[in-house]
This record gives C-alpha cells, sequence and structure tokens, in this order.
C-alpha cells in the first residue's frame, strides 16, 4: 500500500504537463478566453484539431484499439489540470470526462468501436445530457422518455444545463424505458431535436437546453441497465473537474501571492501585513490539500480502485469549495481592482461558482459519501 500512495509524477507525466502548458500559454492566453467566452460556439475549431493532432489529447484515456493511446487517468487529470489553471474554452471536458466516459463504462463494446475512434481523432464533439430543468444530478431526476420505435428508439422530453450541447455531434442521453434507466445515442442532425444556447454565469464554459419530439435514437449497453455504468461516469467526470478545479485555484494563488508581493501600500508590500499574510497561507493550506485529494482520486481511477466512489465524491465536495474560496479571496486581496470587469479574478470566481454545482453540488456530495461509506 506504501508504494501506491507515492503521488510523485513520473517524467513523462512532468514532460506531459510542460507540452500542455507551453500549448495552452500560447493557444488561450486571457485575450483569447475573453474572446470566446463572447462567441455562442465558445471554442475555436483550429485549436481543438491541433489539441488532436499535435498533442493527441482527446485520444489519451482511449485504449488503443477504439483508435485512442490508452493513457491512464492520471495523466487525464494533469492535462486537466493545466486546462483548469489556463480556463481553456473548449469542449474537452464535455468530450472526453463524460461523453468517452459513458460510452467506455457502458460495456456495449459495438458502440465503442463505432463511436470513440472520432472522439479520439478530435473529430467527434460529444457530450452527456444526463440533467433537466430540475438540476438534478440523480438517477430520480430523469424524467425524458424513450420508447421503441423501427428498429431504434424514439425519444420525448428536455435536457437542460447540457455542456456544449448546441455544439456537440453526438449527443449522449440519459432516459427512461419501461425497463428503467438507458443510456441512447443521438445525432446532432436527428429530426425533433432543438438545441438552445443557455445564457450562464459562467461563460467560459457553454451550456444548452435540448428539447426531444419522437427523436430518434440508438440504444447504448442494455436497456433499463445504464446505472452503474452511468454511477461511474459521474464518478469519473467528478474526479476530472476536481482536477480542473485544483489548477483554478492554484492560478488564485499564484496570482494572488505575486501581487500582494508588489503591490505598495502605505510605504511596504500588502504582502508584510497580517492579515494578508493570513489569506495566503490559509489558500496555500487549501491548495495543497484539494491537490492531494484530486491526485489521490485520480490514481484510484486510474487503478479502478472499489475506493472511486468514495474519493471521487471526497475530491469533488472539497476541490469545489477550496477553489470558490481561492477565488473568492484572490478579488479581495486584489482590493478595488480585482472587482473590475478588466482584472481576469471574475473569470475564475464564475468558473469556480459553476464547477461548484455541476455533477452536485458539495453538500450533494457529501450526502453522497455517507451514504457511500455507509454513516
Amino acid at each position: 500500500m506504501e508504494n501506491t500512495m507515492n503521488f510523485a509524477f513520473s517524467e513523462e507525466q512532468d514532460e506531459l504537463r510542460k507540452s500542455v502548458k507551453r500549448f495552452l500559454d500560447d493557444k488561450s492566453p486571457e485575450t483569447e478566453v475573453r474572446r470566446l467566452m463572447e462567441t455562442t460556439e465558445g471554442y475555436d475549431p483550429a485549436v481543438w484539431t491541433q489539441m488532436a493532432e499535435q498533442l493527441g489529447l482527446q485520444s489519451l484515456t482511449i485504449p488503443e484499439e477504439y483508435g485512442g493511446s490508452g493513457f491512464s487517468y492520471v495523466e487525464l487529470i494533469v492535462v486537466l489540470e493545466e486546462m483548469g489553471s489556463a480556463l481553456l474554452c473548449a469542449p474537452f471536458f464535455s468530450t472526453v470526462a463524460l461523453a468517452a466516459n459513458a460510452i467506455l463504462t457502458s460495456g456495449d463494446t459495438k458502440a465503442m468501436e463505432y463511436l470513440l475512434p472520432g472522439i479520439a481523432a478530435g473529430e467527434t464533439i460529444a457530450t452527456l445530457a444526463f440533467t433537466e430543468d430540475s438540476g438534478r444530478w440523480d438517477a430520480e431526476g430523469i424524467t425524458l422518455a424513450a420508447v421503441p420505435s423501427g428498429d431504434g428508439w424514439a425519444l420525448n422530453g428536455h435536457k437542460s444545463f447540457v455542456i456544449d450541447g448546441h455544439v456537440a455531434d453526438l449527443i449522449l442521453v440519459v432516459g427512461r424505458t419501461s425497463a428503467g434507466l438507458s443510456l441512447f445515442g443521438v445525432k446532432s442532425d436527428a429530426a425533433g431535436l432543438i438545441r438552445t444556447p443557455l445564457a450562464t454565469m459562467d461563460q467560459t464554459r457553454k451550456q444548452a437546453r435540448l428539447e426531444f419530439a419522437d427523436t430518434p435514437a440508438w440504444l447504448i449497453g442494455t436497456d433499463g441497465g445504464a446505472e452503474p455504468g452511468l454511477s461511474k461516469t459521474l464518478d469519473l467526470a467528478a474526479v476530472a473537474l476536481a482536477a480542473e478545479q485544483v489548477g483554478g485555484a492554484q492560478r488564485c494563488l499564484d496570482s494572488s501571492v505575486e501581487y500582494a508581493k508588489t503591490r505598495i501600500q502605505f510605504g511596504r508590500p500588502i504582502g508584510s501585513f497580517q492579515a494578508i499574510k493570513h489569506k495566503c497561507a490559509d489558500m496555500l493550506l487549501e491548495v495543497e490539500s484539494a491537490k492531494s485529494a484530486a491526485y489521490y482520486a485520480g490514481w484510484a481511477a486510474a487503478e479502478d480502485s472499489d475506493e472511486l466512489p468514495v474519493v471521487a465524491s471526497l475530491a469533488k465536495s472539497y476541490c469545489s469549495e477550496a477553489y470558490f474560496h481561492a477565488a473568492a479571496e484572490t478579488i479581495q486581496i486584489h482590493g478595488g481592482i480585482g472587482f473590475t470587469w478588466e482584472h481576469p479574478a471574475h473569470l475564475y470566481f464564475k468558473r469556480a461558482k459553476s464547477s461548484e454545482l455541476m455533477l452536485g453540488d458539495p453538500s450533494y456530495h457529501r450526502e453522497l459519501l455517507a451514504q457511500r461509506i455507509g454513516i
């Protein structure tokens, strides 16, 4: 057990981090984040293609037999941490952490052969349509109905808060059949599908509302058998999101410390004041603890450990709070300038807030954690 707990990244993983960071410094500076926020699509197709062709990011955790590189979840969290730090505007989380995981955990080999190569190549943007207007992340919240139709299925109902739902080529829809919870594939141009972009507080991550009216779909996995795979998908996505949150929290900490060193007030750097010192020290402690939680969860995902459900909820609740706190403190430490539109602090604050709610907020995950460890 001792050896497995060592979170030193390998040389290859450090190299991966460096190359992703270089790429994002170049392709996702603040000016570009702000430009893409204002667009409806919310991403740059050229950069998306480069991510696939130059760095192989979309293919990272997809097994080699389905056109992927077959790396582990540890490599993925390294990449997501850097993306969270740069606030990359791209449908990466929806495609890789949600959709690819939903396909991989479905147990449906045909679906994997059919769908994963396109995702790995960066040709398919995909997402998972789970939540509805209630915003609930549990199975009970699913009301979208699916009935057999011809040699496929027809979907009726709606989905909301679907990440990148308006630009995805492939939508994995969670619906209810007479047999229970089931997963369906829907093409973006399917009949009876209406996709409406939603106005969001966090413009760096686009969401959409989808309406289905006898929309043709095909079954992925077994009729009524989707719950175990989806539960695992949401755990894997929570780990991915925790890594992103850690990247954002670290960026907030770095910018606060930098500002505290250089901002002079009353003839000395504000970092020399007790109150600011304490704020920075508390942030450091929280960010380091959040990293430990996210890395441990990433290791559990990579090892396909039985602990995954517990550590996923733990990481999601802890990293959500650490990021939100770091982002709020950054605004405080920067004082008046931190409240302005020109300063990037509010971009991280809004991302921290939207990430906190996505996949279930901290109190939801603490409740889940209590159930999972049998309290």
